[in-house]
């Protein structure tokens, strides 16, 4: 009996140390968004659009979910993976200085997802202009009491093939609406070019009186930056806020 003890004892610890429990990895809602879309206006020779039309392989920017699974590792670890003298912090909290932190550490698991310097480029993706307009707030940034609420929640009521309910249930895509602070950055990053990023014949005029045209301008504004947050006409849609409520109590 006593053997018998001692084998499943060393059995037990052999097995824990075989399979260690896995750290979580990163919220995905904290990741900022690429708002770029692979294979973009290809050439025929591997490269496709940018950030501001500069080729980049159109392979890049990369899967989400794949990024996010090596984002995580780099962050579990303290450092990116494959060039490890570069730091991965991660901090969780909204401040503008961590957020600054999350897109820089996204830059460097992105330049190195598959080795030292092996990857995608920054221009493959909105991050330097993410920064930039957080950088800038509020001079060139927007007041992100200002900024309209969504109003809706993601993720509700998943029906298994990526959709969720928006607005009066209309059905829309489950990682929408974005993480309002991502869509802050990318908002800002409108206003302070004047026109929309990804799309760039329309403006983005964001006035700060309270008056009512300019409530309604502020919205208007959400709206197209919402719906362009990924690429010309690639993001989320209105139904997946309550703006154009918004914009009806306003003009109704």
């Amino acid at each position: 009996m006593k053997f018998t003890t001692t084998l499943v004892s060393a059995v037990l610890a052999v097995s824990v140390s075989a399979f260690p429990v896995q750290k979580r990895g990163v919220d995905p809602n904290l990741v900022p968004q690429f708002g770029i879309v692979a294979g973009t206006n290809p050439t025929g020779t591997g490269d496709c659009d940018g950030v501001n039309g500069i080729k980049i392989p159109c392979t890049c920017p990369p899967d989400r979910n794949s990024f996010i699974q090596s984002l995580s590792a780099d962050v579990a670890a303290g450092h990116n993976v494959n060039n490890p003298t570069v730091l991965s912090p991660f901090p969780t909290d909204g401040s503008t200085a961590s957020q600054i932190t999350r897109i820089q550490t996204s830059i460097t698991a992105l330049q190195n997802l598959f080795g030292p310097g092996v990857g995608c480029p920054a221009s493959a993706t909105t991050f330097l202009a993410q920064i930039a307009a957080l950088q800038n707030a509020p001079a060139g940034g927007v007041d992100p009491n200002l900024v309209p609420q969504f109003g809706v929640s993601p993720g509700v009521n998943p029906t298994g093939t990526g959709d969720c309910d928006g607005i009066n249930g209309i059905k829309i895509p489950c990682s929408c609406p974005p993480d309002r602070n991502a869509f802050i950055a990318s908002l800002s990053a409108n206003v302070a070019a004047g026109h929309d990023i990804h799309n760039p014949g329309v403006a983005a005029p964001f006035p700060t009186d309270n008056s009512k045209a300019s409530q309604i301008t502020r919205l208007q504004t959400a709206i197209s930056s919402l719906q362009n947050l990924n690429g010309s006409g690639v993001g989320c849609p209105a139904s997946s806020t309550t703006f154009s409520a918004q914009l009806k109590a306003l003009t109704g």
